[in-house]
């Protein structure tokens, strides 16, 4: 046992822990000279610190010269250092299956040859043995180090790409800056997620079990739903605030419904907005040609008192609009529950976060029947109060209301 002679002894070694490499050994060797009389073995006896580096601390200290760590020099060498020949057929095996990262980001490339793979094409067409090559496990090291990872396949090939999709993402972005700048202007992300199917489903998500180690049963086989219900969010951008609507069926009334609930709920705080920008996709209820939804929005602008502009995205490339990226967070809330009562869809939406808030969560259940259109006599009167675009009829259109909240 080192017996400490002084109370500063233990700030010494404490201030060596925290040195490393030659400055470890330089501070050792002055602390040897200065106070253990350049003498090794009183160092080890005082500070705990071994002979062989006291001694050659001290003779670095007296020389003032010292001796670079070569730490990369330790170890092992690499499989591929040692068998040079064997990187070149790795990446021979592995570059035509190997892509680059489609976006740019980065500089790593892609493979979809697992370790397991490349070991067996090693083997089976380069004439290695077996026993002279290295572990799976230690082939995947390899091929990270050669710059050849995995990596999930992405949903970034939209199915179709109209000609006019550039200049729609032209306008959405136009529209954005414009809203920005206009401080009475307020802009939602609106869209409905897929239908949530209420029962004992397992949906392939994962929750703690509880004292007992057990965790709930779901169905072994998945039975036909007795219940469904639709998410309708509206996501305000400015605040990144969330609202989530639970309806029984999706029509274009629904969607005007919910807008409506929404607006009831935050309006008190709005006083100010004159003009409302909603972006959304295509979806069959909610179309830039939907008589229905267009006629419902023309009188929701009559009754909010604000001029509403609906701004698209273009066709297949729903993803990019906002309040898709909430749906993902709602998904990997509930997925470990089990969804088998509106109560239960409700509280786990209530649970889920988006940008660390809770959302609102509101529930909006009626009689919404299907193929509800507008009259052809009828839908002349709607369409002159719509402001289409010029060179995007279907993705812009503006709605004037015929009182406007100031009036």
């Amino acid at each position: 046992m080192i017996a400490l002679q002084h109370p500063n002894d233990v700030l010494l070694r404490s201030a060596a822990t925290r040195l490393t490499g030659w400055e470890r050994r330089l501070f050792i060797g002055e602390v040897t000279q200065q106070l253990c009389a350049s003498n090794a073995r009183r160092s080890e006896r005082r500070f705990g610190w071994g002979r062989a580096t006291a001694r050659k601390g001290l003779e670095e200290w007296q020389q003032g010269v010292w001796h670079e760590d070569k730490y990369s020099a330790r170890g092992r060498p690499r499989a591929e250092e040692k068998n040079p020949q064997l990187a070149a057929d790795i990446r021979e095996l592995v570059e035509p299956r190997t892509q680059a990262d489609p976006e740019m980001k980065s500089t790593r490339r892609y493979s979809n040859m697992t370790a397991a793979e490349v070991r067996r094409a090693l083997i089976d067409e380069k004439g290695y043995r077996e026993e002279e090559l290295p572990s799976e496990r230690t082939f995947r090291t390899i091929l990270n180090r050669l710059d050849y990872r995995l990596k999930r396949i992405q949903k970034s090939k939209p199915l179709k790409k109209t000609p006019q999709t550039d200049a729609i993402f032209a306008n959405i972005e136009a529209a954005r800056a414009e809203a920005r700048a206009d401080p009475q202007t307020l802009e939602i992300s609106v869209d409905t997620k897929a239908k949530v199917d209420v029962g004992d489903y397992s949906r392939g998500g994962k929750c703690r079990s509880d004292a007992q180690g057990r965790t709930p049963g779901a169905w072994d086989h998945d039975p036909p739903p007795k219940d469904k219900f639709v998410p309708f969010g509206v996501l305000l951008l400015a605040t990144a605030a969330l609202t989530v609507i639970f309806g029984n069926h999706e029509t274009s009334d629904f969607w005007v419904d919910a807008l409506k609930m929404w607006w009831l709920e935050v309006k008190d705080g709005l006083g100010h907005i004159q003009r409302l920008v909603i972006y959304l996709d295509n979806g069959p209820h909610n179309s830039g040609c939907r008589t229905q939804f267009l006629k419902r929005m023309i009188e929701f602008a009559d009754w909010v008192g604000l001029e509403i502009r609906l701004v698209y995205y273009p066709p297949y490339h729903s993803k990019y609009n906002r309040i898709e990226r909430c749906w993902g967070a709602l998904e990997k809330k509930w997925n470990g529950a089990l969804l088998n009562s509106l109560k239960a869809v409700l509280y786990w939406a209530l649970r889920m976060t988006w940008c660390g808030k809770h959302p609102t969560v509101k529930v909006l259940l009626g009689d919404y029947p299907d193929r509800v259109t507008v009259p052809p006599k009828e839908r002349k009167q709607y369409e002159a109060r719509l402001q289409r675009s010029a060179t995007l009829p279907k993705y812009d259109i503006t709605i004037l209301p015929r009182h406007s909240r100031s009036g």
